[in-house]
């Protein structure tokens, strides 16, 4: 039986040797357009049986099968046939001709070659071809390990991009319910784990068991090239012949010039924070939403992109929900225009590596304002006082919310607070839980008073010891 966890180390490590490959990113990126390229002939193979009019978009000699497998090719002229030839041609590919032109162009805009060693590459290919990428059975082993692979990326980079375990992802599917007519939106993609997982969503749900799924109803939108190279390829691995995901800054467009058309039955992301966006980005809003903090950007245009009844899952974290200014008025858009019903609260840690930030999972429907918001405080598990990489979150811990969710009461965890509160609050929604005595549990804007007031003491102290000296 292959083993592919084997395969992928021994083709790390092959990488490994080669000096032109700096750093994780360089070599997920490297083996990930190799894998394209191996899955994309596959995929071809299976295309052509289905259309016998079928016309590939890859000229003879660039297809994986051809190049890949000639042993003629010296590993010189390997090296300059990727650098030279192959990867131009894909960059200059003509869209007009067909689906999957689109898709191998958009695909290699900007991506490239990191080897320098035409003999590793031979290496690295001899490993990628024992995986088997037509038997359906291998595309559920190759995704884990496609998870494990991003997770080696410690650090989040600069624009607050982080990975969503896929306990979380799993969670707020469940909780938004996708149903197989639904247009479904994530406007900062990433590799395309809230989509992968309402496709699977609605697969389980369906009591066909060949239900018929519009691909074109699932629609990613992701402005680096490493995450859309990756979502574009799991979507393949997932069935999509001809996926809808855009190399696109999502925030580009202005909010006015968003139509009829472009609104969506449900949308399930985890904008970017902590980013700020380019000068300029903000122009794109109404001049009350302008800010250059990135999630909140990005949820002002979910509001938008909403339909009536279009309801939303969105992970942001502790500060937009005690920030003020601009971000007052993107939550007083917010609740007026949308029933904000939930917010789940987690803990410290979920993200980690990448970050330490608390975040909050807000669930909510286009069309009616909000008149009440129920929270739930997610609890570490027993005997757990923090989550890191060997100790993720996982998807079992979230019974206690879907046991609650359709028979809600309070409880340790649950409480309600009315829309009235909140307005006193001046839409402050960093609200804790009143079943908690202030020590074992403050809020992030507490915490920030409290703390506040301990340096008041401190200078004051300090400036009347300076007096006395």
């Amino acid at each position: 039986m292959m083993n592919i966890t084997t395969i992928i180390r021994s083709i790390r490590d092959i990488m490994r040797k080669d000096s032109g490959v700096d750093g994780d990113a360089q070599r997920i990126s490297q083996l990930v357009w190799m894998l394209f390229l191996k899955i994309f002939s596959d995929k071809e193979e299976m295309w052509k049986k289905e259309n016998k009019s079928y016309i590939s978009p890859i000229n003879d000699k660039y297809k994986w099968n051809n190049w890949a497998h000639n042993n003629e090719m010296d590993p010189v002229e390997l090296i300059t046939f990727l650098n030279d030839d192959l990867f131009p041609n894909f960059k200059r590919l003509n869209i007009e001709l067909n689906a999957q032109a689109k898709i191998v162009r958009s695909v290699f805009e900007d991506t490239y070659n990191f080897m320098k060693n035409g003999g590793l590459i031979k290496q690295v290919i001899n490993e990628i071809d024992k995986i088997d990428f037509k038997k359906s059975e291998n595309h559920h082993i190759f995704n884990e390990i496609y998870e494990s692979i991003l997770k080696e990326l410690q650090s989040a980079g600069s624009s607050g991009e982080y990975y969503t375990p896929r306990a979380i992802t799993q969670f707020m599917v469940d909780s938004i319910n996708p149903k197989a007519s639904d247009k479904i939106l994530d406007p900062a993609c990433g590799t395309g784990g809230f989509l992968t997982s309402a496709i699977r969503k609605i697969k389980l749900s369906s009591d066909k068991n060949d239900i018929l799924i519009n691909q074109s109803n699932f629609i990613g939108v992701e402005k680096k090239p490493l995450p859309h190279l990756l979502c574009t390829t799991n979507l393949m691995l997932h069935g999509f012949n001809e996926p809808a995901i855009f190399r696109d800054n999502f925030l580009s467009r202005p909010y006015d010039e968003w139509l009829e058309g472009d609104l969506v039955d449900v949308v399930l992301s985890n904008p970017p924070f902590g980013g700020i966006e380019e000068d300029g980005t903000e122009k794109n809003f109404p001049a009350d939403y302008r800010t250059k903090e990135t999630a909140d950007l990005f949820l002002v245009l979910i509001i938008r992109l909403l339909k009536e009844k279009g309801r939303a899952a969105v992970v942001l974290p502790d500060n937009f929900l005690f920030g003020e200014g601009v971000r007052t008025r993107i939550k007083e858009k917010l609740l007026n225009e949308c029933n904000l019903h939930t917010i789940v609260r987690l803990p410290k840690g979920v993200f980690s590596p990448y970050t330490s930030v608390k975040t909050n999972l807000l669930f909510f429907e286009k069309g009616k304002s909000t008149s009440d918001i129920w929270y739930f405080e997610h609890p570490y598990p027993n005997g757990q006082k923090s989550y890191s990489k060997s100790r993720p979150i996982k998807i079992e811990e979230f019974d206690l919310e879907k046991k609650w969710w359709n028979n809600r009461i309070e409880t340790d965890y649950a409480w309600k607070v009315p829309i009235a509160d909140i307005k006193k609050r001046n839409y402050n929604l960093d609200i804790s839980s009143p079943y908690y005595s202030e020590e074992q549990l403050l809020s992030s804007s507490e915490l920030r008073e409290r703390l506040e007031k301990s340096l008041k003491k401190s200078s004051d102290l300090f400036s009347s010891l300076k007096l006395e000296f």
